[in-house]
């Protein structure tokens, strides 16, 4: 695609490039055309900002994976990692054990949550979180003698991560295809994106009165008496940044009350200050009962993952110990207490700077810089909330035409933008933006304009190959 990129064979043997290619099996990676391009190799970062081993500069519009919250080189958080290596470098929190760091931090969550939340269950990644979430439904509904309550629904293009049990949660095609995926129990609703979604005629409203009847149909289907959880995104991240319609979520979670289903709230993506506030469920209107957070909650400096659960449910959890015996869930590395320090000071630090006011604020210049491109030709629809956004790229925009997806018009956007100089990601023909909550407005303005660049580029080869 960039005739920036050699062919592999033309890297040095003893390079990195080479033992990368020869030693490494890439998550969510074109494995062929990986072979045969080869890989970016990021050498060092500050702030926002990456270097290749090329010297290349990059402005980094992706927060890595959606996670990077106080971008990149932070002191205090190597600070904080260095002392609590040296005082206690692991501590395990099976048989009752525990340690500072994880406790202050399980405080920390609960205090700031947006619901009643009283437990901490530590991990390492949103795949664990929300593979825990599966198990902990299915644990609580056999402790309180509802043990045909267990299916759980989640939506169509959703993302909840890459285990057996979350990667089926996941409502994406390539993290299923030839994984044997999903499994049974779990159920997939209608995506919420009205702009790719909707049918002739049909207004937000009437969309979402669609979407509604799906959910109350499926639930028919299935019997409201087999569904334990409803697990969602508030806003929908590899998905393509989807936000739902006005209205969606206040509907949904009145047909799941009604049918004791629970709100599995998937905060991974959104949580900690990423739609301008301290999560999704407070800018979107959601009452969760259960809620899972990772990335953004250690700034991925380390890998830190946390389920928060009510009370109520570790009553029922207890209520079953002497039948049961030990709660039999858990992994070596939860509560790590180097994760859960640096997570602890990730998290005051955020409080310190005011970093989620700043997040609107710098946000809401985002949003409007971005929405200058929609009277580009390449152009669909701009969505997004606070500092996560995306752009839709299609053939027509109204009625909506989509590119076929060989055309790989996405991909060539992403990597027209990467040459010049700023990282951001496709899904597809969306392309997001998820930078970190640090960037000032003057690295917006950066950002909108390699990637005017980019888009500009893009149009060009797609006039050129006839694709539009």
């Amino acid at each position: 695609m960039s005739e920036a990129h050699p062919l592999h064979n033309e890297f040095p043997e003893n390079s990195i490039e080479a033992k990368d290619l020869k030693h490494v099996l890439h998550p969510t990676t074109n494995l062929k055309q990986h072979a045969e391009v080869g890989p970016t190799v990021h050498e060092r970062a500050e702030g926002v900002y990456l270097w290749d081993n090329k010297g290349n500069q990059y402005l980094e519009g992706m927060a890595g994976l959606w996670c990077t919250a106080l971008g990149y080189g932070n002191e205090e958080l190597a600070d904080v990692a260095a002392e609590q290596m040296k005082k206690m470098s692991y501590s395990q929190l099976f048989a009752g054990k525990t340690n500072e760091p994880s406790v202050l931090l399980a405080e920390k969550l609960i205090n700031m949550a947006p619901f009643d939340a009283s437990r901490v269950f530590f991990g390492l990644s949103g795949s664990d979180a929300n593979d825990t979430q599966v198990k902990l439904m299915w644990y609580y509904n056999n402790a309180i003698g509802r043990p045909e309550k267990k299916k759980i629904i989640s939506r169509t293009r959703g993302y909840h991560g890459v285990t057996v049990a979350s990667g089926s949660l996941t409502g994406l095609a390539p993290f299923h295809n030839a994984f044997d995926l999903p499994m049974a129990g779990v159920l997939h609703t209608t995506c919420p994106h009205f702009y790719s979604e909707s049918v002739a005629g049909e207004t937000e409203s009437t969309f979402v009165d669609r979407l509604v009847s799906d959910l109350e149909d499926l639930i028919a289907k299935e019997g409201g008496e087999t569904i334990a959880a409803f697990i969602a995104e508030p806003i929908m991240g590899a998905g393509g940044v989807i936000v739902p319609p006005p209205t969606y979520y206040e509907r949904i979670q009145a047909v799941l009350a009604r049918h004791e289903i629970l709100f599995i709230d998937d905060e991974v993506i959104c949580g900690f200050g990423r739609t301008g506030e301290a999560f999704g469920a407070q800018t979107l209107g959601i009452n969760p009962a259960t809620m899972s957070v990772a990335k953004a909650v250690s700034s991925a400096y380390l890998p830190l993952s946390a389920v928060l659960v009510p009370e109520y449910m570790h009553e029922a959890f207890m209520g079953v110990s002497d039948e049961l015996g030990n709660f039999g869930h858990g992994f070596t590395y939860s509560g790590h207490p180097v994760c859960a320090a640096v997570a602890l000071r990730n998290l005051e630090l955020m409080e310190e700077q005011d970093l989620f006011a700043h997040a609107a604020k710098v946000g809401e210049l985002l949003q409007t810089r971005l929405r200058e491109f929609n009277d580009h030709p390449l152009v669909g629809e701009v969505r997004g909330m606070g500092l996560i956004a995306a752009v839709e790229l299609v053939k027509q925009s109204d009625p909506r035409a989509p590119f076929a997806p060989s055309d790989g018009v996405g991909a060539y956007c992403a990597q027209a933008c990467m040459d010049r100089g700023v990282i951001l990601r496709n899904m597809g023909d969306a392309i997001a933006f998820c930078p970190p909550l640090i960037i000032t407005p003057d690295q917006v303005d950066e950002l909108c304009s390699k990637f005017a660049e980019g888009l500009d580029a893009t149009e060009k080869w797609a006039r050129r190959g006839g694709l539009i």
